[in-house]
């Protein structure tokens, strides 16, 4: 559920001794660090993915697959696709879509390319190596949480795609429901890096996991800068209780 790329920004930020193995925080690590973190869980990352979730990241994507299928796109950048799952969901569903899979992880896409993805591209996702209205659809999934500046990244989002093309952003972010909030921390918090620590021996990445989701805006606040960096007609879908939700957008 870790996923690639850096965040820095803050929203409601919480004290945090996580990823004491990098001996940095959500708030100021770098790209360096943070590629060595998911090399290093790059092997298990997809159990972990499975199991941490309940089996519900598969409902998330097959979520986000469907509604970029209703955009019926022709040309589509899966951004911070990791090890490729919601790529391949897309390409399922988008058969004859070209689509592309890039990421920063070298071996987070060598693992995708194992799997059956058939385009991968390592990027930068704050200097995306692809001219201007390339696509007319991006989607980046559990990915903008973890790049160091937001709204640069959004704008390079809008810089590949073309006119009224589309964007999807999805995420995980807090529930609204007090008692399934309550819940859902202590699951996070508590039981998140203890299992991931079993899966994939790296505790660290997991700690930052919860610290990562509390800090990243949700709701109007992530429609408000989607808005403000490229796009208009933001929407938000939370699912699973708000524990995810996706967002959507057109480009200016």
């Amino acid at each position: 559920m870790a996923c690639n790329w850096i965040g820095a920004e803050s929203g409601e930020a919480r004290s945090s001794t996580a990823l004491n193995y990098f001996e940095v925080n959500p708030k100021d690590r770098s790209p360096e660090a943070v590629r060595a973190m998911f090399g290093s869980i790059a092997r298990r990352y997809d159990l972990a993915n499975h199991v941490l979730s309940c089996g519900c990241d598969f409902l998330w994507r097959r979520r986000a697959a469907q509604i970029v299928a209703g955009w019926q796109a022709k040309k589509i950048i899966d951004l911070a696709a990791g090890t490729g799952d919601l790529t391949l969901t897309l390409e399922k569903v988008l058969p004859r879509s070209e689509i592309i899979a890039a990421d920063f992880s070298g071996e987070m896409l060598a693992i995708a390319q194992s799997k059956g993805v058939g385009k991968v591209v390592t990027a930068d996702a704050l200097a995306l190596p692809f001219g201007d209205g390339s696509f007319d659809c991006l989607t980046i999934a559990f990915g903008l949480r973890n790049i160091k500046d937001w709204s640069a990244a959004l704008r390079q989002m809008a810089r590949v795609l073309g006119d009224d093309s589309h964007l999807l952003i999805m995420d995980f972010s807090m529930p609204r429901i007090p008692v399934l909030r309550a819940i859902y921390r202590f699951y996070l918090h508590r039981m998140v890096p203890i299992l991931g620590s079993i899966l994939t021996g790296q505790k660290s990445a997991y700690d930052y996991l919860g610290d990562s989701i509390e800090q990243f805006p949700g709701g109007e606040a992530m429609l408000r800068l989607i808005e403000a960096n490229g796009f208009r007609n933001a929407t938000a879908e939370p699912v699973s209780g708000g524990i995810v939700t996706i967002y959507t957008a057109t480009k200016l």
